[in-house]
């Protein structure tokens, strides 16, 4: 990675969280499935260990990814920064663009993110256009639509 993966404190726990259901539950269960069906002999045509293989398979990649996630995180608590007048990592910011259509996103970090919920990623175009910025700037954001001069109009921290 070039770059942290800043994460929150509660999407670190959701990724950790994920993590040891996956190894402490889910991947016993299934070799157990495994070991149960390889004993009843031809492997060949074996629903139940072909498919619990393959499975296992893609526990274990999931299983590296989020261990190679997590090594490379870097968890910021919003609630410490120092600076609140400014936009940093963990600040939910109201924005308005031209027609004075109002936005509120929380810039989180990329594994937790979620545009519906409004909960934007770190390294998002829009993220980046907005890190720095105080009450009242306009930041200029490159959208698939184009151009959006986006106003900043209140930024608030947990406390």
């Amino acid at each position: 990675m070039d770059h942290p993966n800043y994460i929150t404190p509660a999407g670190y726990a959701v990724l950790r969280a994920e993590y040891d259901q996956l190894l402490g539950e889910e991947r016993p269960r299934i070799v157990d499935v495994v070991a149960w069906a390889a004993g009843n002999g031809d492997r060949s045509e074996n629903g139940d260990y072909i498919y619990g293989r393959k499975r296992l398979r893609e526990i274990d990649r999931r299983l590296g990814w989020l261990a190679k996630r997590m090594k490379a995180a870097k968890v910021i608590d919003p609630a410490q920064q120092g600076d609140r007048t400014r936009i940093w990592f963990g600040a939910t910011v109201t924005i308005a663009d031209p027609d004075d259509r109002e936005r509120t996103l929380t810039l989180v970090g990329d594994d937790e993110a979620d545009a519906g919920a409004g909960r934007i990623g770190w390294s998002a175009p829009i993220a980046r256009a907005l890190r720095g910025a105080a009450i009242g700037d306009t930041r200029r954001v490159t959208l698939p639509s184009g151009m959006v001069d986006y106003e900043v109009l209140a930024i608030t921290y947990p406390a």
